[in-house]
């Protein structure tokens, strides 16, 4: 089964590959405070910081340092959370990556395995509204393999603002809507958390995209900016044969819409109200076209049964 990875323009955080905090407090310097570089400019929250370079030998365990304690929720395991983040080695000046600059937050759900460990684990039990400055050892980060600009066996710092955490509901819920068009698959209407069945007809696909209601809630319609949190099951047309499945990864994925290249998925979400559940149906006009992608035939009609969990 193949994941649509390939349809997404994905951060360099999330190509990922359990450790306590330490509490040791380490000694303060110009350059080093509680045992992690200091935040030298743009210490607030919301504004962009500047990190100094680690001085010592760094941590060997996940270290977790509270810059400033927000007044919101506690953020916990299965959470889709919605953050601001800077990133740099331990031995460097320069930051690797950052949201601030992109002026585009970043989401990702706590505990899905969609980022690296360190963020995972150093992330949950946060307080919304807080700045956290996270310490990762090389096993919690990239390991001996490193990642693009990031050396290998290298410790990173990140200091990140949790702006918003949502919790994922488990399934779509509302009212279910009448399948009556025979040339459509009929889509499940189970709201347990497993896989809704997918049928596909013994006749031709139509030659336009198709968004329906499988069940309509009643939430707030998506937005083309939107992100989305979703479940979903994909199958071809031709044989009904599952590609790609967030039931069988055991996490929904996250839909940053403005990035999404696959066309008809992307414009059968927007308009739909979260907390649906939504029969797409993406010709070849509005997927791949006449290029094979991630063992897709080519002209491939697809076919997408959508839970819209939640949006950020």
């Amino acid at each position: 089964m193949r994941r649509l990875a390939g349809l997404l323009v994905v951060p360099l955080l999330l190509l990922s590959t359990a450790a306590c905090g330490s509490d040791d407090k380490g000694s303060d310097s110009a350059s080093m405070k509680n045992g992690l570089p200091a935040i030298t400019a743009g210490q607030k929250f919301g504004e962009k910081p500047t990190l100094a370079k680690g001085e010592g030998d760094p941590p060997k365990e996940l270290k977790v340092e509270v810059v400033s304690e927000g007044k919101g929720p506690v953020t916990k395991k299965g959470d889709a959370l919605q953050v601001n983040y800077l990133g740099q080695s331990w031995d460097s000046t320069k930051p690797f990556d950052n949201s601030f600059d992109r002026g585009q937050p970043f989401d990702v759900t706590l505990g899905a395995g969609q980022v690296i460990k360190g963020w995972d684990q150093g992330l949950e039990g946060q307080k919304v509204g807080s700045r956290v400055e996270i310490g990762i050892p090389p096993e919690l980060g990239y390991g001996a393999q490193g990642q693009g600009d990031i050396k290998p066996n290298a410790t990173l710092v990140f200091v990140v603002d949790i702006l918003k955490a949502v919790t994922i509901p488990k399934s779509a819920s509302g009212t279910p809507v009448a399948q009556d068009d025979k040339n459509l698959p009929k889509v499940g209407t189970n709201t347990d958390g497993k896989a809704p069945t997918v049928t596909v007809p013994k006749t031709d696909p139509p030659t336009k995209l198709v968004s329906n209601y499988i069940i309509e809630s009643s939430g707030e319609t998506v937005k083309a900016t939107d992100t989305v949190v979703a479940s979903y099951v994909a199958t071809l047309w031709k044989d009904g044969k599952v590609f790609d499945s967030t039931y069988t990864a055991g996490k929904p994925a996250n839909f940053p819409l403005p990035q999404l290249t696959l066309k008809g998925l992307k414009d059968g979400l927007v308009g739909k109200k979260v907390g649906s559940r939504v029969l797409i149906v993406a010709p070849p006009s509005e997927a791949f076209g006449d290029e094979e992608k991630q063992g897709i035939p080519k002209n491939s009609t697809l076919v997408f049964a959508v839970d819209i969990l939640t949006k950020m």
